[in-house]
């Protein structure tokens, strides 16, 4: 199978490939040893193969998937946000610079901006949503609460 890893690249995956990626995306703390088993290849074979799977780009970097509510987060939204042609990229920047907007995407959907939005409180989140509207370029807010996570993000 052929991929796009960073830049744009094409890269090329094999099933092997595509199993320790799901792999990874399942536990990125999976240990080569116990993936090689799973696969019927060598710890050392899999290291290779994860190596080159981060050089590519087809692996970005690690992280942890965290439970707003654990941390104190009681509301999330993803907030679309609608702006003025040619301040797309000045916004994003602005918004991504922000400690509450834990991503950040241009999107081709039904708004220009999309961000995940954690807040404390109801009372937080209008406050944020306010100050988003105040972004120069802004044009439209657009909050979706979510009211109950069925699958998170990988």
């Amino acid at each position: 199978m052929s991929s796009r890893g960073a830049g744009g690249r094409r890269v090329s995956l094999d099933s092997k490939d595509l199993m320790i990626v799901r792999m990874l995306v399942e536990n990125g703390r999976a240990k080569f040893r116990e993936m090689a088993e799973q696969l019927g290849m060598s710890d050392v074979a899999v290291k290779k193969r994860v190596s080159k799977l981060e050089r590519s780009g087809v692996i970005i970097k690690y992280t942890a998937i965290i439970d707003p509510k654990a941390l104190g987060y009681s509301v999330v939204s993803f907030t679309g946000v609608d702006v003025e042609p040619g301040e797309l990229m000045t916004v994003a920047r602005r918004l991504a610079s922000k400690e509450w907007a834990k991503g950040v995407w241009i999107t081709a959907g039904d708004h220009a901006i999309m961000v995940e939005v954690w807040a404390r409180d109801n009372a937080e989140m209008e406050r944020i949503i306010r100050e988003i509207g105040s972004i120069p370029g802004v044009k439209r807010v657009c909050p979706a609460v979510v009211t109950e996570t069925v699958k998170p993000r990988c």
